[in-house]
Protein backbone atom coordinates (compact mmCIF):
# COMPACT_ATOMS: atom_id res chain seq x y z
CA UNK A 1 0.00 0.00 0.00
CA UNK A 2 2.54 2.32 1.04
CA UNK A 3 4.52 1.40 -2.21
CA UNK A 4 1.57 2.10 -4.37
CA UNK A 5 1.19 6.14 -2.57
CA UNK A 6 4.89 6.48 -3.41
CA UNK A 7 4.81 5.48 -6.53
CA UNK A 8 1.96 7.47 -7.70
CA UNK A 9 3.16 10.53 -5.40
CA UNK A 10 6.26 9.96 -7.77
CA UNK A 11 4.56 9.85 -11.20
CA UNK A 12 1.43 11.95 -10.79
CA UNK A 13 2.43 15.13 -8.30
CA UNK A 14 6.57 15.28 -8.21
CA UNK A 15 6.95 16.10 -12.51
CA UNK A 16 3.84 18.26 -12.30
CA UNK A 17 4.56 21.61 -10.69
CA UNK A 18 1.14 22.72 -10.26
CA UNK A 19 0.21 19.76 -8.18
CA UNK A 20 3.75 20.13 -6.07
CA UNK A 21 2.84 23.51 -4.65
CA UNK A 22 -0.43 22.38 -3.97
CA UNK A 23 1.03 19.57 -1.69
CA UNK A 24 3.85 22.51 -0.35
CA UNK A 25 0.69 24.80 0.21
CA UNK A 26 -1.28 22.15 1.98
CA UNK A 27 1.72 20.98 4.63
CA UNK A 28 2.25 24.78 5.30
CA UNK A 29 -1.65 25.30 6.33
CA UNK A 30 -1.34 22.14 8.58
CA UNK A 31 2.16 23.57 10.58
CA UNK A 32 1.19 26.92 10.44
CA UNK A 33 -0.13 26.81 14.17
CA UNK A 34 3.54 25.23 14.75
CA UNK A 35 5.17 28.18 13.52
CA UNK A 36 2.78 30.88 15.20
CA UNK A 37 0.21 30.59 18.01
CA UNK A 38 -1.21 34.40 17.77
CA UNK A 39 -4.81 34.19 17.70
CA UNK A 40 -4.86 37.14 14.99
CA UNK A 41 -3.41 34.90 12.40
CA UNK A 42 -4.97 31.86 13.32
CA UNK A 43 -8.30 33.66 12.86
CA UNK A 44 -7.63 35.51 9.72
CA UNK A 45 -6.46 31.71 8.30
CA UNK A 46 -9.64 30.28 9.67
CA UNK A 47 -12.33 32.60 8.07
CA UNK A 48 -10.19 32.43 4.68
CA UNK A 49 -10.74 28.11 5.19
CA UNK A 50 -14.10 28.79 5.21
CA UNK A 51 -14.51 31.52 2.31
CA UNK A 52 -12.31 29.17 0.04
CA UNK A 53 -15.14 26.53 0.77
CA UNK A 54 -17.65 29.44 -0.40
CA UNK A 55 -15.74 30.16 -3.33
CA UNK A 56 -15.47 27.04 -4.69
CA UNK A 57 -18.96 26.49 -4.43
CA UNK A 58 -20.26 29.31 -6.43
CA UNK A 59 -17.28 28.22 -9.18
CA UNK A 60 -18.74 24.81 -9.04
CA UNK A 61 -22.05 26.02 -9.78
CA UNK A 62 -21.51 29.13 -12.01
CA UNK A 63 -18.29 28.30 -13.45
CA UNK A 64 -18.27 24.97 -14.62
CA UNK A 65 -21.87 25.01 -15.72
CA UNK A 66 -22.11 28.56 -16.71
CA UNK A 67 -25.26 29.20 -14.07
CA UNK A 68 -24.00 32.67 -13.08
CA UNK A 69 -25.27 33.21 -9.77
CA UNK A 70 -25.39 36.32 -8.00
CA UNK A 71 -26.95 36.23 -5.03
CA UNK A 72 -24.45 32.96 -3.42
CA UNK A 73 -25.09 34.79 -0.45
CA UNK A 74 -28.23 33.16 0.08
CA UNK A 75 -26.76 30.00 0.82
CA UNK A 76 -24.27 31.47 2.75
CA UNK A 77 -27.06 33.47 4.96
CA UNK A 78 -29.29 30.27 5.12
CA UNK A 79 -26.65 27.71 6.14
CA UNK A 80 -25.88 30.30 9.05
CA UNK A 81 -29.28 31.26 10.34
CA UNK A 82 -30.35 27.44 9.90
CA UNK A 83 -27.18 26.34 12.44
CA UNK A 84 -27.60 29.39 14.54
CA UNK A 85 -31.32 28.41 14.89
CA UNK A 86 -31.34 24.94 15.30
CA UNK A 87 -28.81 25.65 17.90
CA UNK A 88 -30.79 28.37 20.00
CA UNK A 89 -34.49 26.46 19.93
CA UNK A 90 -33.00 22.65 20.20
CA UNK A 91 -29.74 23.22 21.41
CA UNK A 92 -28.08 20.83 18.95
CA UNK A 93 -24.34 20.70 18.61
CA UNK A 94 -22.53 22.22 15.99
CA UNK A 95 -21.42 19.61 14.10
CA UNK A 96 -25.20 18.34 13.67
CA UNK A 97 -26.70 21.90 13.38
CA UNK A 98 -24.19 22.65 10.50
CA UNK A 99 -24.91 19.81 8.41
CA UNK A 100 -28.53 20.66 8.61
CA UNK A 101 -28.34 24.00 8.20
CA UNK A 102 -26.12 23.22 4.73
CA UNK A 103 -28.75 20.68 3.91
CA UNK A 104 -31.83 23.23 4.24
CA UNK A 105 -29.70 25.63 1.90
CA UNK A 106 -29.38 22.97 -0.61
CA UNK A 107 -33.07 22.54 -0.18
CA UNK A 108 -33.45 26.35 -1.04
CA UNK A 109 -31.09 25.99 -3.88
CA UNK A 110 -33.60 23.54 -5.43
CA UNK A 111 -36.07 25.82 -5.02
CA UNK A 112 -34.62 28.75 -5.74
CA UNK A 113 -33.48 27.31 -8.69
CA UNK A 114 -36.72 26.33 -10.44
CA UNK A 115 -38.33 29.40 -11.34
CA UNK A 116 -34.94 29.64 -13.01
CA UNK A 117 -34.46 27.00 -15.33
CA UNK A 118 -36.27 28.40 -18.53
CA UNK A 119 -33.90 31.80 -17.84
CA UNK A 120 -30.59 32.22 -19.16
CA UNK A 121 -27.51 34.82 -19.07
CA UNK A 122 -28.65 38.55 -17.48
CA UNK A 123 -32.33 37.31 -16.57
CA UNK A 124 -30.80 34.44 -14.47
CA UNK A 125 -27.98 36.45 -12.59
CA UNK A 126 -31.35 39.47 -11.85
CA UNK A 127 -33.53 36.57 -10.51
CA UNK A 128 -30.73 34.87 -8.11
CA UNK A 129 -29.45 38.68 -6.98
CA UNK A 130 -33.36 38.75 -5.48
CA UNK A 131 -33.47 35.65 -3.62
CA UNK A 132 -31.50 36.73 -0.76
CA UNK A 133 -32.35 40.06 -0.31
CA UNK A 134 -36.17 38.57 -0.18
CA UNK A 135 -34.90 35.94 2.68
CA UNK A 136 -32.78 39.69 4.31
CA UNK A 137 -36.12 40.65 4.51
CA UNK A 138 -37.85 37.72 5.91
CA UNK A 139 -35.10 37.61 8.17
CA UNK A 140 -35.95 41.33 9.79
CA UNK A 141 -39.62 40.71 9.39
CA UNK A 142 -39.40 38.29 12.62
CA UNK A 143 -36.89 40.19 14.90
CA UNK A 144 -38.81 37.67 18.07
CA UNK A 145 -37.43 34.36 16.15
CA UNK A 146 -33.94 35.44 13.93
CA UNK A 147 -32.82 38.36 16.10
CA UNK A 148 -33.86 41.20 13.47
CA UNK A 149 -30.71 43.11 12.94
CA UNK A 150 -28.74 42.52 16.19
CA UNK A 151 -29.23 38.28 14.54
CA UNK A 152 -28.07 35.06 16.78
CA UNK A 153 -24.90 35.84 19.06
CA UNK A 154 -23.14 33.50 21.43
CA UNK A 155 -22.95 30.38 19.25
CA UNK A 156 -20.67 28.23 20.54
CA UNK A 157 -16.82 27.71 19.76
CA UNK A 158 -16.08 24.92 16.87
CA UNK A 159 -13.55 23.60 19.74
CA UNK A 160 -11.68 24.56 22.95
CA UNK A 161 -9.15 26.39 21.45
CA UNK A 162 -8.60 28.89 18.23
CA UNK A 163 -6.35 25.96 17.20
CA UNK A 164 -8.46 23.81 17.07
CA UNK A 165 -10.95 25.32 15.38
CA UNK A 166 -8.93 26.25 12.58
CA UNK A 167 -8.17 22.39 12.40
CA UNK A 168 -11.67 21.72 12.17
CA UNK A 169 -12.25 24.03 8.96
CA UNK A 170 -8.97 22.79 7.47
CA UNK A 171 -10.01 19.54 7.30
CA UNK A 172 -13.69 20.34 6.33
CA UNK A 173 -12.27 22.49 3.90
CA UNK A 174 -10.13 19.99 2.66
CA UNK A 175 -12.56 17.06 2.20
CA UNK A 176 -15.12 19.75 0.47
CA UNK A 177 -12.66 21.21 -1.96
CA UNK A 178 -12.01 17.62 -3.16
CA UNK A 179 -14.99 16.39 -3.45
CA UNK A 180 -16.52 19.33 -5.35
CA UNK A 181 -13.47 18.91 -7.39
CA UNK A 182 -14.18 15.47 -7.75
CA UNK A 183 -17.64 16.39 -9.28
CA UNK A 184 -16.46 18.79 -11.63
CA UNK A 185 -13.27 16.86 -12.86
CA UNK A 186 -14.09 16.42 -16.75
CA UNK A 187 -12.01 13.48 -17.03
CA UNK A 188 -13.45 11.19 -14.00
CA UNK A 189 -13.88 7.53 -15.11
CA UNK A 190 -16.66 7.24 -12.47
CA UNK A 191 -18.44 10.63 -11.42
CA UNK A 192 -19.68 12.04 -15.05
CA UNK A 193 -21.27 15.25 -13.91
CA UNK A 194 -18.12 17.08 -14.54
CA UNK A 195 -18.36 15.98 -18.07
CA UNK A 196 -21.93 17.39 -18.13
CA UNK A 197 -21.90 20.60 -16.69
CA UNK A 198 -19.08 21.35 -19.13
CA UNK A 199 -21.49 20.45 -21.74
CA UNK A 200 -24.84 22.58 -20.09
CA UNK A 201 -21.87 25.19 -20.03
CA UNK A 202 -20.90 25.24 -23.53
CA UNK A 203 -23.91 24.40 -25.52
CA UNK A 204 -26.60 23.69 -23.50
CA UNK A 205 -29.17 23.14 -26.31
CA UNK A 206 -26.77 20.60 -28.08
CA UNK A 207 -26.18 18.88 -24.51
CA UNK A 208 -30.10 18.51 -24.67
CA UNK A 209 -30.20 16.94 -28.62
CA UNK A 210 -27.49 14.39 -26.76
CA UNK A 211 -30.10 12.72 -24.17
CA UNK A 212 -28.74 14.95 -21.28
CA UNK A 213 -31.04 15.99 -18.97
CA UNK A 214 -30.17 19.82 -18.47
CA UNK A 215 -32.76 20.57 -15.96
CA UNK A 216 -31.86 17.49 -13.63
CA UNK A 217 -28.59 18.98 -13.71
CA UNK A 218 -28.95 22.75 -13.29
CA UNK A 219 -31.18 21.57 -10.58
CA UNK A 220 -27.94 19.35 -8.96
CA UNK A 221 -25.83 21.89 -9.92
CA UNK A 222 -27.78 24.49 -7.20
CA UNK A 223 -27.95 21.54 -4.73
CA UNK A 224 -25.11 21.05 -4.54
CA UNK A 225 -23.13 24.66 -4.46
CA UNK A 226 -26.40 25.29 -2.13
CA UNK A 227 -25.02 22.66 -0.07
CA UNK A 228 -21.43 23.59 0.42
CA UNK A 229 -22.54 27.08 0.72
CA UNK A 230 -24.48 26.62 3.42
CA UNK A 231 -21.66 24.39 5.23
CA UNK A 232 -19.46 27.84 4.85
CA UNK A 233 -21.96 29.98 6.30
CA UNK A 234 -22.49 27.72 9.32
CA UNK A 235 -18.79 27.19 10.01
CA UNK A 236 -18.34 30.66 9.79
CA UNK A 237 -21.60 31.74 12.40
CA UNK A 238 -19.94 29.05 14.94
CA UNK A 239 -16.39 30.86 14.45
CA UNK A 240 -17.43 34.21 15.15
CA UNK A 241 -20.42 33.58 17.65
CA UNK A 242 -22.90 34.82 15.95
CA UNK A 243 -24.96 35.35 12.69
CA UNK A 244 -26.60 38.21 10.92
CA UNK A 245 -28.05 39.66 8.03
CA UNK A 246 -24.51 40.27 6.89
CA UNK A 247 -24.31 37.33 5.69
CA UNK A 248 -26.96 37.81 3.14
CA UNK A 249 -25.65 41.12 2.12
CA UNK A 250 -25.17 41.45 -1.67
CA UNK A 251 -21.54 42.77 -1.16
CA UNK A 252 -20.66 39.09 -0.02
CA UNK A 253 -22.43 37.64 -3.01
CA UNK A 254 -20.40 40.05 -5.51
CA UNK A 255 -16.71 39.58 -3.07
CA UNK A 256 -17.04 36.02 -4.00
CA UNK A 257 -17.07 36.67 -7.74
CA UNK A 258 -13.78 38.92 -7.27
CA UNK A 259 -12.46 35.61 -5.70
CA UNK A 260 -12.48 33.25 -8.22
CA UNK A 261 -12.07 35.90 -10.93
CA UNK A 262 -8.67 36.84 -9.38
CA UNK A 263 -7.63 32.88 -9.55
CA UNK A 264 -9.82 32.05 -12.28
CA UNK A 265 -12.83 30.55 -12.98
CA UNK A 266 -13.80 27.01 -14.18
CA UNK A 267 -10.59 25.66 -12.16
CA UNK A 268 -11.08 24.53 -8.19
CA UNK A 269 -7.58 25.88 -7.68
CA UNK A 270 -7.92 29.21 -9.16
CA UNK A 271 -10.37 29.57 -6.42
CA UNK A 272 -8.47 28.43 -3.41
CA UNK A 273 -5.97 30.98 -5.06
CA UNK A 274 -8.24 33.92 -5.33
CA UNK A 275 -9.06 33.23 -1.60
CA UNK A 276 -5.94 32.59 -0.07
CA UNK A 277 -4.75 35.79 -1.70
CA UNK A 278 -7.04 38.46 -1.42
CA UNK A 279 -8.82 37.70 1.82
CA UNK A 280 -5.76 38.15 3.65
CA UNK A 281 -3.95 40.71 1.55
CA UNK A 282 -7.37 42.71 3.00
CA UNK A 283 -6.83 42.32 6.24
CA UNK A 284 -3.58 42.77 6.36
CA UNK A 285 -4.86 46.66 4.65
CA UNK A 286 -6.88 46.76 7.28
CA UNK A 287 -3.36 47.66 10.06
CA UNK A 288 -2.64 50.20 7.53
CA UNK A 289 -3.57 54.14 6.87
CA UNK A 290 -5.18 53.01 4.03
CA UNK A 291 -7.98 50.70 5.82
CA UNK A 292 -10.73 52.28 4.21
CA UNK A 293 -9.99 51.95 1.03
CA UNK A 294 -9.22 48.11 1.15
CA UNK A 295 -12.19 46.99 -1.06
CA UNK A 296 -11.24 49.98 -3.93
CA UNK A 297 -7.65 48.52 -3.54
CA UNK A 298 -9.04 44.80 -4.32
CA UNK A 299 -11.18 45.93 -6.78
CA UNK A 300 -8.48 47.82 -8.56
CA UNK A 301 -6.36 44.49 -8.40
CA UNK A 302 -8.91 42.58 -10.19
CA UNK A 303 -9.64 44.96 -12.72
CA UNK A 304 -5.67 44.92 -13.77
CA UNK A 305 -5.54 40.71 -13.72
CA UNK A 306 -8.46 41.17 -15.85
CA UNK A 307 -6.70 42.97 -18.85
CA UNK A 308 -3.13 41.51 -18.18
CA UNK A 309 -4.27 37.67 -17.38
CA UNK A 310 -7.80 37.49 -18.12
CA UNK A 311 -8.23 33.90 -17.26
CA UNK A 312 -7.28 34.34 -13.70
CA UNK A 313 -3.95 34.46 -11.58
CA UNK A 314 -3.64 30.99 -10.88
CA UNK A 315 -4.32 29.66 -14.43
CA UNK A 316 -1.79 32.11 -15.98
CA UNK A 317 1.10 30.65 -13.77
CA UNK A 318 -0.13 27.15 -14.22
CA UNK A 319 0.05 27.87 -18.30
CA UNK A 320 3.58 29.43 -17.20
CA UNK A 321 5.24 26.49 -15.36
CA UNK A 322 3.16 23.30 -16.99
CA UNK A 323 2.76 21.77 -20.52
CA UNK A 324 -0.08 19.27 -21.38
CA UNK A 325 1.36 16.78 -24.09
CA UNK A 326 -1.47 17.10 -27.22
CA UNK A 327 -1.30 13.20 -27.96
CA UNK A 328 -2.00 11.84 -24.06
CA UNK A 329 -3.25 14.82 -22.74
CA UNK A 330 -1.08 14.76 -19.48
CA UNK A 331 0.33 17.38 -17.48
CA UNK A 332 4.04 18.29 -18.17
CA UNK A 333 6.80 20.41 -16.48
CA UNK A 334 7.32 23.38 -18.80
CA UNK A 335 10.89 22.88 -18.63
CA UNK A 336 10.65 19.54 -20.52
CA UNK A 337 10.90 19.02 -24.25
CA UNK A 338 9.00 16.06 -24.71
CA UNK A 339 6.24 14.29 -22.52
CA UNK A 340 6.92 11.93 -19.89
CA UNK A 341 4.53 9.51 -20.72
CA UNK A 342 4.51 9.18 -24.30
CA UNK A 343 7.59 10.71 -25.46
CA UNK A 344 5.72 13.46 -28.04
CA UNK A 345 7.32 16.57 -28.48
CA UNK A 346 5.56 19.40 -26.35
CA UNK A 347 6.42 22.20 -28.69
Amino acid sequence: MLRRLFKDFRWGVLPVPGRLIAIVFFVFLFIFPLITSARYPILILTLTCIYAIFAVSWDLLSGYTGLVNFGHALFFGVGGYGSALLYQYLGWPPAATIILGAAGAAAIGVITCLPALKLRGPYLSLLTLAFPLLVQQIVLAFPDVTGGWNGIRDLPFLADTPVGGYYICLLVMTGAVLMMWKLTDAGSRYVRTGLIFHAIREDEIAARATGINTIKYKVLAFAIGGFFGGIAGGLFGHTIQAVGTGSLAVSLSFQVILWVVFGGMVSIYGAMVGVFTLYPFVQLLQTTPVSSYRILIMAVIVILILLFMPEGVAVWIRAKIERECPRCKLANGAWRKECRACSASLH
